[in-house]
């Protein structure tokens, strides 16, 4: 018997439940910040067994250094905690190929275990920080996530000018059993998911078979509502169409459980929409495991932006920002970043320093890069952003043309930073000498200058930095706030759903 959360107003009420499909979310209140207006990001405790983030690195491995990654199945996470003291733990192996059901025995002679398959479905006009989040979590979580395209062709371009690949046409998923199905929002991309038939079946089936399903942002009003799939369901979502929800089903809450249905407000709130999701499909300690590698327990408000020798950065021109990409990058932080800056009317270029315009970023996410870098080189940049990410960042620092772009930068006085394990870029390169930073745990100890311990982003003069995934959209904040001041940030962390200062 379990009972399941119903968050309503302030609180939460409890349905009991015999049913085995529907994972009950007991800890879900105690992660979540007690005003349903506030989107805290949440404090989660690590278990015992698990280990530390901050691993012991040598400076040669500075720009290989990355967040921890969880293994690929609760078993193994489970074989991992029996492991003797004293014995060296085997690296953690890549996440599982989109699409693909793992079921094997293990090697003494257990029932074979399947992995959670899980569907996410993209078009023309998709938020591309919902649908990156949620492939990026539940794949860190070892689910086998497909991303199927509503469109005629695999490769789309979200709301804010991202261009995603998806790993299959959405006519490949017809036959296919799913634990979960979950949309993410966006104008007009959540239109976009409505109008597909093939997709309206698929979520059909799933509500009628009681398998989970969910939605972000636009996605429960103009998506589920027409499809008759918030019936008796209470719900949440983005605050510009709620008066499209049903008066008394509607909820004002960050995160709404209802049953099998999922739903949440929109940008600012997806790391709470996958990890709700992620409890449902593994369990709570699963859940807090991928809440610490993406430093969500860095994240509460005690964390603060801190800013040593201020500088101004305003420009009489459309701000110009560079963000270099490579195989390996962390997907969250390159697309947070765009899509947060161009919200703000900054000129955005994204520039791959691969051989190809399309990289695969580091949870599988296929990205698309709007130059190469030899040809972004011709035009100077206000700002030249880094992200982070273990191959990606050892991939950047590779790069001569970014050798030279970031010196060019440094020599004339523009704006340069990074965040998550690429702080070690800007270090190896001389660039942040005498310059206060934070990065990465598994980096920050090894840069030979001064870190700044309590702080979500750092900015010394013209260089900005920031620990990783959690503290991201705190960080493209911080950019337009010193580009724009504070009320073009708050602005646009509205839009997010985003809890950001009144001043």
């Amino acid at each position: 018997m379990r009972y399941l959360p119903l968050q309503s107003g302030g609180g939460f009420s409890f349905r009991q439940s015999s049913s085995s499909s529907s994972t009950a979310m007991a800890s879900l209140p105690s992660l979540l910040s007690p005003a349903p207006s506030s989107l805290k990001f949440l404090l989660l405790r690590r278990p015992s067994s698990l280990p530390s983030p901050a691993t012991s690195l040598s400076p040669p491995a500075l720009a290989s250094a990355a967040p921890p990654q969880r293994k690929a199945s609760a078993q193994a996470s489970a074989k991992r905690s029996s492991r003797p003291s004293g014995t060296t733990p085997p690296p953690p192996p890549p996440p599982p190929p989109p699409t693909v059901t793992v079921s094997t025995p293990d090697a003494a002679g257990a029932p074979p275990v399947a992995t959670k398959k899980v569907l996410i479905p993209i078009g023309f006009g998709t938020e591309e920080m919902e649908a990156v989040v949620l492939i990026d979590v539940l794949r860190r979580a070892g689910a086998s996530v497909t991303v199927a395209s509503v469109e005629p062709q695999l490769q789309i371009e979200a709301s804010g000018g991202v261009k995603l690949v998806a790993d299959v046409p959405i006519s490949e998923c017809c036959d296919e059993v799913y634990d979960l199905v979950a949309l993410p929002g966006g104008m007009p991309g959540s239109v976009r998911l409505r109008d597909c038939e093939t997709l309206r079946n698929i979520m059909s089936k799933q509500a009628e078979r009681k398998r989970l399903y969910g939605a972000i942002c636009a996605a429960p009003a103009v998506t589920l509502l027409p499809w008759g799939l918030l019936k008796r369901k209470q719900t949440t979502c983005h605050p510009a169409f709620f008066d499209k929800l049903p008066t008394f089903w509607a909820v004002k809450s960050s995160i709404q459980v209802s049953g099998e249905l999922t739903t949440s407000r929109g940008p600012g709130t997806s790391f709470l929409f996958a990890l709700s999701l992620v409890e449902q499909l593994f369990g709570e300690s699963v859940a807090a495991e991928i809440g610490e590698s993406l430093l969500m327990h860095d994240a509460d408000d005690n964390s603060k932006n801190k800013e040593f020798n201020k500088a101004e950065w305003v420009v009489d021109h459309t701000p110009r920002v560079l963000i270099p990409i490579a195989n390996g990058c962390e997907d969250i932080e390159v697309v947070t970043i765009v899509d947060i800056l161009r919200r703000a009317k900054v000129d955005v270029v994204v520039a791959s320093v691969e051989r190809h315009l399309q990289i695969l970023a580091s949870q599988g996410t296929k990205i698309v890069a709007d130059k190469l870098i030899g040809e972004a080189a011709e035009t100077s940049y206000d700002l030249i952003i880094l992200p982070g990410g273990t191959a990606g960042a050892d991939r950047l620092h590779k790069s001569r043309i970014l050798k030279k772009l970031l010196k060019e930068q440094n020599l004339a006085g523009r704006v340069y930073g990074a965040i998550c394990s690429s702080p070690a870029i800007l270090h190896r390169q001389g660039l942040l000498k005498d310059k206060k930073v934070t990065a990465h745990p598994s980096v920050a100890n090894h840069l030979a200058c001064e870190g700044i311990d309590g702080a979500k982003v750092v900015i010394d003069g013209k260089v900005i930095t920031s620990r990783g995934l959690a503290s991201v959209t705190d960080f493209a904040l911080a950019i337009i706030n010193k580009l724009f001041g504070h009320g073009r940030a708050r602005s646009v962390a509205e839009g997010l759903v985003f809890e950001y200062p009144r001043s």
